[in-house]
């Protein structure tokens, strides 16, 4: 995993609300990008997957997104796409703040999360040694986080924090495993594998063409060195993710497959905020190439549409 040195400078300046309030989002991305990725930003004619994702946070103002990277929200819209049973069941209403959990209705397992940002999951495996100081401790911090201002991704800015409680998966046979699928044009042309997320090493992230043949890069994470076999309901999988992405530029769109069962798992569309390196980066312009820009004139008059 690569290390960025200056991640910390970048953190400092997106913590002072005054400071970060006057930096526009394309000079900020400039500055960002170039941190991450050791090379300039190019939005007057983007090539590379990464510098297509950050030209799309600028111009792609879609108001539908606010709902579908909520965590909660976006549940309506995957009912209506493909049907709610492959939502993961939540066990209790969403809650502004930790102490309005009713605890005592929960299960011996279950999980926390914010529906709002990334990495606020907490799980609980055993409810008499749950450590609720730890979990309060770290979902208050999250939820008073906006997720708009490390990376400029538009679509979090006006997301309502709330805490959700799910339906603890447990796969029977196998580690739980995601399945990510990278959509261009409402067409799913790559996936990844997340596995090996407990292991000593650190999480694996593995890349396959359509057609489940392994790709030979990665990208900001190690590739397990493990064969992974197609999941069982990998065509299946792959419509619904179609289906869910038929009518955005691009989205990535995840799944667990556990237990005969495939849950749905959210909506991205920055995967990595565009700022994680390609291994060898000539991949970063090769998937670049499946993604088709607009103009941006037809993008505004498009979004205007939504917001009607």
């Amino acid at each position: 995993m690569k290390k960025y040195p200056l991640l910390r400078f970048q953190k400092k300046i997106t913590s002072l609300p005054g400071l970060r309030a006057l930096l526009p989002d394309a000079w900020y991305l400039r500055a960002l990008y170039h941190i991450r990725l050791n090379r300039p930003l190019n939005l007057r004619n983007p090539q590379a997957f990464n510098e297509k994702l950050q030209w799309l946070k600028l111009y792609d103002r879609n108001p539908l997104y606010t709902q579908l990277v909520d965590k909660y929200a976006v549940r309506q819209y995957v009912a209506d796409k493909i049907g709610a049973q492959y939502l993961v069941p939540l066990l209790a209403p969403p809650c502004d703040a930790y102490d309005q959990i009713d605890f005592s209705a929960l299960p011996e397992r279950f999980v926390l999360k914010c529906n709002h940002d990334s990495g606020s999951v907490v799980i609980c495996h055993d409810k008499s040694t749950f450590d609720h100081a730890a979990a309060r401790a770290k979902l208050t911090k999250a939820l008073k986080r906006n997720c708009y201002w490390l990376s400029r991704e538009y679509p979090y800015r006006d997301v309502p924090p709330k805490i959700i409680v799910e339906q603890y998966l447990e796969n029977t046979t196998h580690e739980l495993t995601d399945y990510k699928f990278l959509c261009f044009h409402g067409k799913a042309l790559y996936s990844f594998v997340v596995t090996e997320r407990f292991a000593a090493t650190g999480l694996k992230l593995t890349f396959f063409d359509r057609e489940w043949n392994r790709l030979p890069f990665e990208r900001h994470y190690r590739a397990s060195e493990h064969e992974i076999p197609k999941p069982r309901h990998y065509e299946q999988m792959l419509r619904l993710a179609e289906t869910l992405a038929q009518d955005f530029i691009f989205v990535r769109v995840d799944f667990y497959d556990l237990n005969d069962q495939i849950y749905f798992g959210e909506l991205t569309f920055y995967p990595g905020g565009g700022l994680e390196e390609f291994s060898p980066e000539e991949w970063d312009f090769r998937i670049g190439d499946a993604l088709k820009l607009p103009d941006k004139k037809t993008l505004r008059i498009k979004n205007r549409s939504h917001a009607r």
